[in-house]
């Protein structure tokens, strides 16, 4: 038997990158694996279900609180249950990944010279979302008195990387972490941040502190099948020291070394 056979998760924004892994991740755990995105497509998700999970497509638009909702009746409808919730949602790289609509961007530019607006596109999907999709997972957790929520996030909560309002988002994701964290530990369900390294799926040369998004599945399947990961609620974690901690590897067989120190 997998370690997650029998165990139903969710993971927002999982149609590529790190959500994608995180999917995958779960699934070659034996988990099954609602994933959202805006236009996801049942061919999304064939690869968790190759894996040896099973995947389940479920079109959303996080910043649609309503289709959000919709998102966890079905699951409750479906399964009656939800054992873990992975946000990842990130509408952050928006401008990154669209050139030529934002010409004149620059990730690095001091706040001042920032876009107003680059506020919004990486606060409401990047924390606000994540906030909503909790409520509305506690709400199904609290019935069985169990359940995990992890939050991605990464090291430019603690150290300036090239992006004030970058940094204050991941914060954000951080101390909700921690709070939510409080409240949620004595109905037993655990609240977690989650540092992925540098995500390189197509990595041509080796290179220690390169990781696979699906790595990072492996990490957060770790961190599920735990019988004690209520002793590490409400903490900061790092997908390459818990693989030393639990013992697994990267699809090469390799441990990446950690991206950045805490």
């Amino acid at each position: 038997m997998k370690k997650l056979e029998g165990k139903v998760s969710l993971v927002t924004g999982g149609t590529k990158n790190v959500g994608k892994g995180i999917a995958l991740g779960l699934g070659e755990a034996g988990a099954t694996v609602y994933v959202t995105g805006r236009s996801i497509k049942e061919k999304d998700v064939k690869g968790i279900t190759a894996a040896g999970g099973k995947g389940i497509a479920v079109a959303c638009n996080h910043k649609n609180d309503d289709e959000v909702q919709s998102v966890f009746k079905l699951i409750k409808k479906n399964e009656g249950k939800i054992d873990v919730l992975v946000n990842n949602a990130w509408g952050g790289y928006n401008r990154l990944r669209n050139r030529k609509a934002y010409s004149g961007f620059k990730w690095k530019d001091p706040f001042w010279k920032q876009p107003i607006e680059l506020w919004e596109e990486m606060n409401s999907v990047g924390v606000r979302s994540n906030y909503v999709a909790s409520v509305y997972a506690t709400q199904i957790m609290l019935k069985r008195r169990q359940g995990l929520i992890v939050n991605i996030s990464f090291y430019a909560s603690l150290k300036y990387y090239g992006n004030v309002i970058y940094g204050v988002t991941k914060a954000s994701v951080d101390k909700m972490t921690m709070d939510m964290s409080v409240e949620l530990k004595k109905s037993n369900i655990a609240c977690v941040s989650l540092y992925p390294g540098y995500i390189a799926d197509k990595r041509k040369t080796p290179n220690p502190k390169k990781e696979s998004a699906q790595f990072v599945g492996r990490a957060i399947s770790a961190l599920a099948s735990d019988p004690e990961i209520m002793k590490r609620t409400g903490q900061i974690l790092v997908a390459a020291e818990l693989a030393r901690e639990y013992g697994f590897t990267d699809i090469d067989g390799t441990q990446p070394k950690p991206f950045d120190t805490l």
